[in-house]
């Protein structure tokens, strides 16, 4: 059984079809399918059930794929701390982020490496979870789970974004109490500043305000500079917007970022370095008062 048989497999399994997924592992479909009938073969099961040119996975097939991805995922950790061994330094980083994160800060920060860093991947993801799938530095918003290594890298404020022309547009912040009466063009409730918003509206005892929902936040701006509604989110200004602080009851809403990974990563001492000039990189980009 060889790795490039597993990660056919695995290519197979998530798009549903052997032409869909010769594509993408760029491999003929007739050789595609004979390797995946090897593999079945060798493992005396079945993985699919074959449905004319669609393919599901079986009950054994279904408990096989995680397996197979730790597989895949462990083998490519070792290749890299192999490289990194080799190299006397870490050679590659994949670095987790959400959407506004990766925009608005891991990409800046990426453009300031050397030839001496890490050739680095980024993976538009929430959470930490993505450290045991193949990450080794996620960036959250929540404080991460005490099992991962971490660094609180900055505060960034939650930013009210007006267009030219609107009454507050020559203000520098907005109370929580006058938001509410604006319509308001906010995030969907998994991203993070829509949460931090409406636990400052509990808090804040004040009603739910009228919203239009997006799940993209350079769209909730965009809508705004439509004059749709004033947008609440944490990234950079964009469309010409004037962003205001939000004064909440507690004081101003803001978002945290932190770095974590794990202790038993082969390049942990780096990537406790990098996560270090990140932070670094927060407080000369945003300013010294969004240091944790």
């Amino acid at each position: 059984m060889e790795l490039r048989t597993l990660r056919y497999f695995v290519a197979v399994a998530e798009r549903g079809s052997v032409n869909a997924a010769a594509g993408v592992v760029h491999v003929t479909q007739p050789a595609l399918s004979r390797q995946v009938r090897q593999l079945e073969h060798e493992l005396g099961l079945a993985l699919f059930e074959r449905h004319g040119n669609r393919l599901t996975l079986t009950a054994a097939g279904a408990q096989f794929l995680p397996v197979v991805r730790d597989v895949i995922r462990r083998a490519e950790d070792a290749l890299s701390a192999a490289e990194a061994f080799a190299a006397g330094r870490m050679v590659k980083l994949t670095i987790a982020a959400p959407t506004t994160t990766l925009t608005d800060v891991i990409a800046p920060f990426l453009a300031t490496f050397g030839q001496e860093d890490p050739l680095p991947t980024v993976v538009e993801a929430a959470g930490t979870s993505v450290l045991n799938e193949g990450a080794d530095l996620a960036i959250a918003t929540r404080p991460p789970e005490a099992s991962w290594e971490r660094l609180d890298l900055a505060v960034l404020p939650l930013w009210a974004y007006v267009p030219a022309g609107h009454p507050w547009s020559s203000r520098a912040s907005v109370a929580l109490e006058e938001l509410v009466g604006e319509p308001l063009v906010v995030l969907d409730r998994p991203f993070r500043p829509r949460q931090i918003l409406e636990d400052a509206l509990s808090a804040a005892g004040l009603g739910e305000p009228e919203c239009i929902e997006c799940s993209n936040p350079q769209v909730a701006q965009a809508l705004a500079a439509a004059g749709r509604g004033v947008a609440v989110v944490s990234d950079d200004a964009r469309f010409g917007l004037h962003g205001l602080r939000i004064e909440g009851a507690q004081g101003p809403l803001r978002i945290s970022l932190f770095a974590a990974w794990s202790s038993g990563h082969h390049a942990a001492p780096g990537l406790a370095a990098i996560a270090a000039r990140l932070r670094e990189f927060c407080a000369e980009r945003y300013g010294a008062d969004v240091a944790p």
